[in-house]
């Protein structure tokens, strides 16, 4: 453990499923079990289109991402594995991205950009490379920027 890491990891802000076809994830997930719905995003250079459903209230909320492929044959492949990824609330995603990759973390291409909620976000890769021999052990991980309001309540813990 670090003292000088500049910035805090503030709570769980999503998980992403991924399927061929997101009608069978919102049949269970949003019929069955009753998790609403708030919106959705699609994006032909993230090969995505998904409906994004939301568990809790206020700063217990969590995102459920219901994702499939655009095209099946493209990357990034968002169905595979169908636990795609986990997204983590962070207060300083800038001061995060550069005091990890100073210490071998490998992201995905892109870098920091605006995600389908709107706000900042960025992937740490599921595996390391030579260059950055960190990676998130078979797990990709998105770092989302914490709007003030979850940042301040973070704060007060």
């Amino acid at each position: 453990m670090t003292d000088d890491r500049p910035f805090r990891i503030l709570g769980l802000q999503q998980v992403a499923i991924g399927s061929r076809d997101k009608a069978n994830l919102r049949a269970l997930w949003g019929d069955l079990l009753g998790v609403p719905t708030r919106g959705s995003y699609r994006s032909e250079a993230e090969n995505v289109d998904e409906d994004i459903l939301v568990l809790g209230h206020g700063l217990g909320e969590v995102e459920l991402d219901l994702m499939q492929p655009i095209d099946e044959d493209a990357r990034p492949r968002v169905h595979e594995p169908a636990l795609n990824h986990v997204g983590l609330w962070v207060d300083d995603l800038r001061a995060a991205v550069e005091w990890l990759q100073q210490r071998g973390v490998r992201f995905t291409p892109g870098g920091v950009r605006r995600g389908a909620s709107g706000h900042d976000v960025c992937f740490i890769h599921p595996k390391g490379s030579e260059a950055a021999p960190v990676g998130g052990q078979g797990v990709l991980i998105e770092l989302v920027q914490a709007p003030p309001s979850i940042v301040a309540a973070a704060s007060t813990r």
